[in-house]
C-alpha cells in the first residue's frame, strides 16, 4: 500500500490532537498505526497488538498482511510482536527469511510479502502490554535511524492510549457519580414525603424506606422511586 510521507514533528502534533471526546480507544489506534505507517521509512502496513485478560489481539492495522501475521502469533503464542510486547523491548528482523527465532513464522510473513519486521514494545504500565508491529517488503529496511524514530513514536503512542485510558475511567466515574447523586435525590424526595404524611424525623423517614425495601427484596431507590411516582400522580 502507497501513502503519502509525513513529517515526524507533524505525525507527534497529530497525536497530540486527537480529541478522545470524539472518540474512542479503538479509533486512537487506528491513528497511531496510521500515522506510523506514513512517519517510519519503507512501512509497508502497521498494526498495534495489546495484550489483556482475554490475551493478544490486534486493535487496530492498516492492511491485511499485518492482521495475517499477527493472528498466526496469537494461535501459536510465538513471535517478534509477543514478546515485544511481554519483555516491552525492541525486536528487529532485517531478513524474514533467514529468520528462525520464532519456527514457522518467516514463512507466514514471507507468504505475504514481507522481508522485514520491526516491533516496538510500548511503554504501557498496570495490565495491559502492547506492541506497534512495523512491516516492510524490503531486507534490511529499518537502520538506525528507522529505529530510534519508531521507538519515539511508540512512545508517543503510549502517552495517547494512557490518556485514552484515563479518560474511560473518569468518563465512567462521573457517570457512577451522576447514578449515585440521582439515586440520592429521589431517596430525599421520598423521605419529605413520608416525614409529611407521618408527621416524623428524617431518620425515622429513612428507617421506613429500608424496611420497605428489605420486605419487597427490592433496591432502595426502587422503593422510593416508586413512592415518589404514586405521589406525583395523585
Amino acid at each position: 500500500m502507497t501513502t503519502e510521507p509525513m513529517d515526524p514533528t507533524a505525525a507527534f502534533r497529530e497525536l497530540g490532537r486527537i480529541n478522545l471526546g470524539e472518540t474512542d480507544l479503538e479509533g486512537v489506534l487506528a491513528t497511531v498505526a496510521d500515522l506510523a505507517q506514513r512517519t517510519v521509512p519503507g512501512a509497508h502496513e502497521v498494526s498495534v497488538t495489546l495484550i489483556r485478560d482475554r490475551g493478544p489481539h490486534t486493535v487496530a492495522s492498516t492492511g491485511t498482511a499485518a492482521d495475517h501475521i499477527d493472528k498466526w502469533q496469537y494461535e501459536r503464542g510465538s513471535g517478534p510482536c509477543l514478546d515485544a510486547c511481554r519483555e516491552r523491548s525492541t525486536l528487529l528482523v532485517d531478513d524474514v527469511g533467514a529468520e528462525r527465532r520464532w519456527p514457522g513464522w518467516e514463512a507466514v510473513a514471507g507468504a505475504v510479502g514481507i522481508n522485514s519486521a520491526l516491533s516496538v514494545g510500548l511503554p504501557i504500565r498496570e495490565r495491559v502490554a502492547g506492541a506497534l508491529n512495523i512491516y516492510a517488503t524490503s531486507i534490511s529496511n529499518f537502520d538506525d535511524d528507522a529505529i530510534v524514530l519508531a521507538e519515539t513514536f511508540a512512545s508517543y503512542a503510549a502517552v495517547a492510549l494512557a490518556n485514552a485510558h484515563l479518560y474511560d475511567t473518569t468518563v465512567t466515574l462521573a457517570n457512577h457519580m451522576q447514578a449515585a447523586m440521582e439515586s440520592r435525590a429521589v431517596i430525599e424526595q421520598a423521605k419529605g414525603i413520608i416525614m409529611g404524611q407521618r408527621h416524623c424525623s428524617p431518620d425515622e423517614a429513612f428507617a421506613i424506606l429500608s424496611r420497605a425495601s428489605q420486605e419487597s427484596n427490592r433496591k432502595l431507590r426502587e422503593v422510593a422511586a416508586d413512592l415518589v411516582g404514586r405521589a406525583q400522580r395523585g
